[in-house]
């Protein structure tokens, strides 16, 4: 059998109470609470337009601002360009006075070196002449034009080469000379039946046109001119012993030449400036084995060609004749210089003859003894 608990036994059952929202006063609770509610949203409502109105006008200002930076950067970077444009201008234009200055300066460089030489030129011409002792000079000619005065002339002397188996002809006129080389194939009899065939042709020498020489004191040397006539020897050593003592105001010689066809002799000292001292006294009483004779002492002149200019010239009576063969006959240059002095083979007067035959070497000495001739 079953008991039921106390608890099933005896429950207690109660109405629900109403909810105070329901009530009016819960109500008009509940309308304030949301009164204020509203009134606060409407409040937050404001708040917000007006943040909303002021981030708009802040936009607008920041929009404002914002152009007028971008065009105040504009403005700037373009100021900017401008200053780099007129700074790399300005850095061109002193670029070319830069190179201008430079070119100026090397130009400034260039005249001050040429006119350094010509002062150490004018310096040793005025060497060359303060060197030489001072004379008395008495004018005894005549005066004549500028235009007149005669220019320096000089005598050539050329060495010509000859090839083997040539002969040189030097006719007393010229005339000749051109007859012969207008005939140019010549044949000259060597005997009753033989015969050579030779082939004139025209000389072309090479002369100077123009020579141009820049001489300077030698400080070791000096010419001695005034030489009494004796042996060459002994002529030599009396120079070289008078003018070693210092008591002469010589010194150490190294070296005593004659020059040929003059009939000066050149002494060099070993130190410089000896030469000086000689030279300013100019005469000396020398002592040889016979006598003591007054040599002259004067300046030697370095001479250095500083400009020379040339000319290809056709010897006006000379002819070149080739072609001869070696023949066993002794007198074959007297049948060569007998042919071309006959009227009858075109030829004339000869002046000088010169062979060179096969198997030897020979040289022709030209002398100029006049501008229209030439003398071999």
């Amino acid at each position: 059998m079953d008991f039921m608990s106390s608890d099933e036994e005896f429950s207690l059952v109660m109405e629900p109470l109403k909810s105070s929202e329901e009530t009016l006063e819960g109500i008009q609770n509940l309308i304030s609470n949301y009164k204020i509610q509203c009134d606060q949203l409407v409040h937050e409502q404001t708040d917000l337009a007006n943040m909303i109105k002021d981030s708009k006008k802040m936009t607008q200002d920041c929009k404002k601002r914002s152009i007028k930076l971008a065009k105040s950067l504009q403005e700037d970077k373009q100021s900017h360009q401008e200053q780099m444009d007129s700074e790399m201008e300005r850095q061109g234009m002193l670029s070319q006075e830069e190179f201008k200055l430079m070119k100026d300066i090397q130009e400034v460089q260039a005249a001050l070196r040429e006119e350094e030489a010509n002062f150490e030129q004018l310096k040793q011409q005025t060497d060359v002449f303060t060197i030489v002792p001072e004379k008395t000079v008495v004018f005894k000619g005549k005066t004549c034009d500028a235009g007149d005065v005669p220019m320096f002339d000089m005598t050539s002397r050329i060495v010509y080469p000859m090839v083997e188996g040539t002969a040189l002809i030097t006719f007393e006129e010229e005339e000749v000379a051109k007859r012969i080389l207008s005939m140019k194939k010549h044949q000259v009899k060597l005997g009753e039946e033989c015969h050579i065939t030779v082939e004139a042709q025209p000389v072309q020498l090479i002369l100077p046109e123009l020579v141009e020489i820049h001489s300077e004191v030698c400080p070791q040397r000096i010419l001695i001119s005034n030489l009494p006539e004796m042996d060459m020897e002994t002529l030599l050593d009396r120079l070289q012993l008078h003018f070693f003592h210092s008591k002469h105001g010589g010194g150490d010689v190294e070296h005593c030449e004659v020059l040929p066809d003059s009939g000066t002799v050149v002494l060099t000292f070993l130190k410089d400036n000896i030469s000086k001292g000689l030279t300013e006294k100019e005469f000396h009483d020398v002592k040889f084995p016979k006598k003591i004779h007054t040599v002259r002492v004067t300046p030697f002149l370095n001479g250095k060609i500083v400009n020379l200019k040339t000319k290809m010239t056709v010897c006006p009576r000379t002819v070149l004749l080739t072609g001869i063969p070696r023949v066993r006959n002794d007198s074959l240059p007297d049948h060569v210089e007998i042919h071309f002095q006959r009227s009858s083979n075109g030829g004339g007067e000869l002046e000088a003859f010169l062979y060179s035959p096969l198997g030897q070497h020979t040289s022709a000495l030209f002398e100029s003894v006049d501008p229209k001739k030439e003398q071999l």
